[in-house]
């Protein structure tokens, strides 16, 4: 890994939609990459545990949205959510949880690097929860893990989501029957002997984004490596949940994250 992954070359104040939360643009280096992302930080004195958020989607599909990142940093954290490279600003391509986990790692060491951060949780989201377990693998002493909605399995990901395949193809460079091996590359399940972290997985169990058999997959597999795991499966709900519910599980993961450092 590069020395200077997660260096701050830049930092520029953003409107913020909380007022006890101070958000910023960052932009840092990955493996030789100016990358962009977003800090949030409470304003508040002394420290807190650093909330790397990693976010789905592609490009404009699943932007990092300021409201979600000051909602977390709301709940006492420091939150940094890179926006991967090649997006709004930064250098490079993203590649769906190819080269791009390059930024998340050097994501994770501008949290390390940060005077007020204590400890380091990782989050993801839908394409986030892969992301999210290899920076887990990366950094085993990672506090805790969270996916919501994650995608666990890229050839999964490929047989689900027709509507996917052309953007797969062309940034893995064929498909899983073709090179079933760069596929097995980027799926995180093969390598959790090396994850320390516990995790905790939430999936709506009517998802059709990522489907629930993503959440199952992760599950069997944690378990029978004997690694620590809790499971939050919601019947009613898809990939996305009411407002109303979406907060509170907010409020109880954020808890469930500041367990595991107790």
């Amino acid at each position: 890994m590069d020395i200077n992954n997660g260096r701050i070359l830049d930092s520029i104040r953003f409107p913020s939609p909380n007022p006890n939360v101070e958000l910023r643009i960052i932009t840092y280096l990955s493996n030789g990459l100016k990358v962009k992302g977003m800090l949030a930080e409470p304003i508040q004195e002394g420290n807190l545990d650093g909330f790397l958020y990693l976010r789905g989607g592609i490009k404009n599909v699943g932007k990092v949205r300021p409201a979600r990142i000051a909602q977390f940093a709301s709940e006492g954290f420091i939150v940094f959510a890179p926006f991967y490279r090649g997006n709004q600003g930064g250098e490079g391509n993203e590649d769906f949880a190819g080269e791009d986990r390059e930024d998340a790692y050097a994501a994770y060491e501008v949290l390390k690097s940060h005077p007020r951060v204590r400890h380091i949780h990782i989050f993801g989201f839908s394409r986030g929860g892969v992301m999210a377990l290899w920076t887990g693998i990366h950094y085993p002493e990672a506090a805790s893990i969270v996916t919501w909605g994650g995608v666990s399995d890229m050839t999964l990901t490929y047989k689900e989501r027709k509507d996917l395949r052309k953007m797969m193809k062309r940034v893995i460079g064929g498909t899983p029957e073709k090179f079933p091996d760069r596929y097995k590359e980027r799926t995180a399940l093969y390598e959790l002997e090396r994850m320390d972290a516990p995790v905790l997985i939430i999936h709506g169990v009517n998802d059709q984004n990522v489907t629930v058999e993503h959440a199952h997959r992760l599950e069997r597999r944690l378990r029978s490596l004997g690694k620590p795991v809790e499971c939050w499966y919601f019947e009613e709900f898809t990939h996305y949940f009411p407002p109303e519910v979406n907060r509170k599980v907010v409020q109880d993961l954020s808890k469930w994250m500041k367990n595991q450092t107790k």
